[in-house]
């Protein structure tokens, strides 16, 4: 394997400039700069990224932990995250944690012996990373947060605006006329979690209507959550005619529970995830979700995390992004108030929508044109 006394000897240059070519650390005249880089390709030439960690304090690496690597949410988080880092030298190194905090401390205390330039983290549950997160800091390390803040966080922050996407999502089934709403939520020690549940509990005050405790069922953020948890809610007297799923995998159980039992979505009851991913557009009926992106919130936390590893030494960053509502046919008016020829055909639940209530929600549909 070559390396930078040889590059050097091939480029007729001394081992410093080679030095600063490749970390760009002095300027050099283009034509020694052109001989150099010729050389690399030739020699095939590829730098120890952890002896040049140790000689700089920091490698190119950016670590990331995730949750889930289940969850077809996250890897949009990701993709984002790890284009910007690559557009700009540095490569993402994943970790999954599986909910696990004591997993979570495991990767973060044996990512700080690898040196990384910065941290991305979506926070396990129970996650507290507030001495794992000073510890990087006074190493010069950043850390950001995603879609999850753990307890006591005050640096930055990269999340959707969890509270006013389950509001619209509940103002929706308000306006179509239910009354009996509940939803499934995730774990309530989670803040994103917390903030839907706020949300859902806020359009049910401004509607004046009752959020009975029954009608409130906190699970995990999957699948089989969802499925156990709509059961019961089916199987209450009176049942819900709504539901307002904390996540899109939640709902996917909520539809499967929905069909065990005989009903029909949304002739029956009606349904609404959050995070819009794309497999609602293929599920009988296609999903209503609220939108957000994935792919932004890995985006902002990376740009923020170079900007500190460029030296910004500004206030923590609290980035908010917004939520929109894309209506699909899994939503419907309650059957009490539907027109009995409005009930035949169940791919039609937009058409039946108020016209009140479509004008208020269509610049956020992107299923119309």
């Amino acid at each position: 394997m070559a390396n930078m006394k040889q590059i050097a000897k091939m480029a007729r240059v001394s081992i410093g400039t080679v030095s600063h070519v490749l970390n760009n650390s002095a300027s050099v005249r283009e034509p020694v700069r052109k001989r150099v880089l010729e050389a690399v390709q030739v020699a095939r030439y590829q730098p120890n990224q952890l002896a040049r960690g140790l000689r700089r304090d920091k490698t190119n690496m950016i670590g990331m932990i995730i949750p889930d690597v289940t969850n077809p949410f996250f890897p949009a988080v990701v993709r984002g995250a790890e284009d910007v880092a690559f557009s700009n030298s540095y490569r993402l190194v994943l970790c999954n944690t599986d909910n696990d905090h004591s997993k979570e401390l495991v990767h973060l205390n044996e990512l700080h012996t690898y040196l990384p330039a910065g941290l991305i983290v979506i926070p396990s549950n129970f996650s507290d990373l507030t001495v794992q997160a000073e510890r990087y800091r006074r190493a010069g390390t950043g850390v950001v947060c995603v879609d999850r803040l753990p307890k006591n966080w005050s640096g930055d922050s990269v999340t959707a605006n969890n509270e006013q996407g389950a509001y619209d999502a509940t103002c929706c089934l308000v306006q179509l006329g239910h009354t009996r709403l509940a939803t499934i939520t995730g774990p309530l020690h989670l803040t994103n979690a917390k903030e839907r549940l706020s949300g859902f509990k806020r359009a049910m005050r401004e509607a004046k209507l009752p959020v009975n405790p029954e009608y409130v069922q906190e699970t995990t953020f999957d699948k089989r959550g969802g499925y156990l948890k709509t059961l019961i809610l089916l199987r209450l007297i009176p049942r819900p005619t709504a539901i307002f799923a904390g996540n899109d995998m939640i709902a996917l159980g909520s539809l499967l529970a929905i069909r065990e039992l005989g009903l029909r979505c949304s002739e029956d009851i009606s349904l609404i995830g959050f995070d819009d991913l794309d497999l609602g557009e293929t599920t009988d009926p296609a999903l209503t979700s609220v939108s957000q992106s994935g792919y932004q919130l890995g985006t902002r936390a990376a740009r923020i995390l170079l900007d500190r590893i460029q030296g910004d030494k500004s206030p923590a960053k609290h980035i908010v992004l917004e939520t929109s509502l894309n209506l699909r046919d899994s939503v419907a008016p309650p059957p009490n108030i539907r027109a009995e020829p409005q009930r035949k055909n169940r791919h039609e639940g937009r058409k039946t929508m108020p016209a009140r209530f479509l004008s208020d929600f269509r610049a956020t549909d992107k299923s119309q044109p």
